[in-house]
């Protein structure tokens, strides 16, 4: 289909698959840290990937139509790629959780995220011919900050209001 092979797709996989990882990683780690329950974090999981895949199809969706250069072609493609994209992103993380202790699949779910940013990182450089360990590099550092700070403001809740 062409709708699938224009710059619209391509936007909504990076966009998509992205903010899959980063917000469900960051979802799992503050959640794991934050109850320690993987019906908890299992739900999350499932929030995300039905409400904020549609979420961001939508912002996708009004940021492309904003644009009055964008044709139709474009912003369905940016939209119905983001949310598929990152639908199948999000939900992949259940797989972990179903099959392994929460401990472990916390651990997991990190390895898989970071390693999807990682190819992504390194398509994305060698599609604009730059060093792809930097982008990488940068990349994964962002990732980690977004780590980090969700693991401990789960540690803050669960301490504040456990």
């Amino acid at each position: 289909m062409e709708i699938f092979k224009s710059d619209g797709a391509r936007t909504g996989l990076f966009f998509g698959a992205t903010s899959g990882v980063i917000t469900t990683i960051g979802l799992i780690v503050g959640l794991n840290a934050g109850t320690q329950s993987i019906t908890a974090v299992l739900g999350g999981i499932l929030v995300i990937a039905v409400a904020d895949a549609m979420s961001d199809a939508l912002g996708i969706h009004l940021a492309e139509e904003a644009n009055p250069n964008t044709d139709h072609l474009h912003v369905w493609a940016a939209t119905i790629v983001t949310f598929l994209t990152k639908f199948v992103f999000s939900i992949s993380f259940a797989i972990p959780l179903l099959l392994l202790p929460l401990g472990t699949a916390v651990i997991a779910s990190v390895v898989w995220g970071l390693f999807v940013i990682v190819v992504l990182s390194y398509f994305l450089a060698k599609s604009q011919d730059e060093s792809p360990l930097a982008i990488i590099a940068e990349h994964v550092a962002i990732a980690v900050l977004v780590l980090v700070f969700s693991h401990y403001i789960g540690v803050w809740v669960a301490a504040t209001f456990g």
